[in-house]
């Protein structure tokens, strides 16, 4: 038999009414007494009674993610942790997170539509977003609360969490600068992603800053992966004369895939070529062939705990403002740095 209001109340000396605001996540509740009531029930066992909460507040307590068609989704450990990282975010908050995967060339605003239409959801989580998100005009057009990983337009009018990108792709690009590099090359994501768009804007800024002019030959989209980075080194470095002197890899995938190349062509990191790059801290990939390597430094991890917040105070009515968050990043020197030769 799984644990009740009472038992928490019981358990922590607080009151029915206090537990339920507590958990769930009313402003009105002291954060120690959400700390207090939260951890009583992660003691207990505490599951929420999900029918009985939308016969009285008329939400289900459930949220989810639609999973964009395969072309589209993250990588394996990338899908792993985030999956992960937000079930354990929302039921901390006590809310059930819940996945639904788009099929390949199934529309996912349609799929949208459907799960909302079942009337089972209180709102969304968004990857990926695009300029002028469908999903977002659709989901708004219907009143439907979201939060967005990541964001298209710089001040958007939903809740997010994200990383200043192009302020990422500017630092890659400025500590090469100063280092004396002036054809940097840059092995970035998908061109359809916005975050990528963000990033080579730093890069082009940084640049321009320094009156060095931005060559698209060395700039290369595609999925970040190993053999993207691998191939898009290679074309570069057959340039001859105007080949980089420095590499960024959008990811560790990529700058291990430019690692292997440069090895391949009997090239040394950082007395022929310099590279940085921009690490997701992901775990569980098999990164160990990857040297340290100087660059920037943001975990996606720390996105999980803010998206359920920015959700939850969405479904609550909460200030636009207040659930808008822009993450920091850390600037790495590991040594993969040097003057060009």
């Amino acid at each position: 038999m799984s644990a009740t209001l009472k038992d928490i109340a019981a358990y922590t000396g607080l009151s029915v009414t206090q537990v339920s605001r507590a958990l769930n996540d009313h402003d009105d509740v002291s954060a120690e007494t959400k700390i207090r009531a939260r951890e009583a029930a992660r003691a207990l066992n505490y599951r929420p009674n999900l029918s009985a909460r939308k016969l009285a507040s008329g939400r289900s307590g459930i949220v989810g993610l639609v999973l964009p068609p395969q072309d589209r989704t993250p990588r394996d450990s990338m899908f792993v942790q985030m999956v992960r990282g937000l079930s354990s975010a929302f039921s901390r908050q006590g809310r059930l997170f819940v996945l639904n995967a788009a099929d390949e060339g199934e529309d996912v605003v349609e799929v949208h539509r459907r799960l909302i239409d079942g009337g089972s959801l209180d709102g969304f989580v968004l990857i990926e977003p695009e300029d002028a998100d469908p999903r977002v005009a659709y989901l708004q057009r219907r009143g439907v609360p979201l939060v967005m990983h990541g964001r298209g337009a710089l001040a958007p009018n939903y809740p997010f969490y994200d990383i200043d990108n192009i302020a990422v792709g500017r630092e890659l690009t400025a500590m090469l600068l100063r280092a004396g590099h002036r054809r940097i090359g840059f092995v970035n994501g998908v061109r359809s992603m916005c975050y990528v768009a963000h990033r080579r804007a730093g890069w082009e800024m940084a640049l321009r800053a320094a009156d060095v002019p931005a060559d698209p030959m060395l700039h290369e989209h595609g999925q970040m992966t190993e053999s993207v980075g691998a191939l898009a080194t290679l074309r570069m470095m057959s340039m001859q004369s105007d080949r980089p002197t420095a590499l960024i890899a959008g990811n560790m995938l990529i700058a291990k895939g430019i690692y292997s190349a440069l090895s391949m062509l009997g090239l040394k990191v950082p007395g022929d070529v310099s590279v940085v790059v921009h690490d997701d801290m992901l775990p569980g990939e098999d990164l160990m062939a990857v040297p340290p390597t100087s660059g920037t430094r943001s975990a996606l991890a720390q996105s999980w705990e803010p998206l359920a917040q920015g959700l939850i105070g969405a479904i609550e009515g909460r200030a636009l403002a207040d659930l808008q968050r822009v993450g920091d990043f850390e600037i790495v020197d590991a040594g993969s740095i040097a003057p060009p030769v």
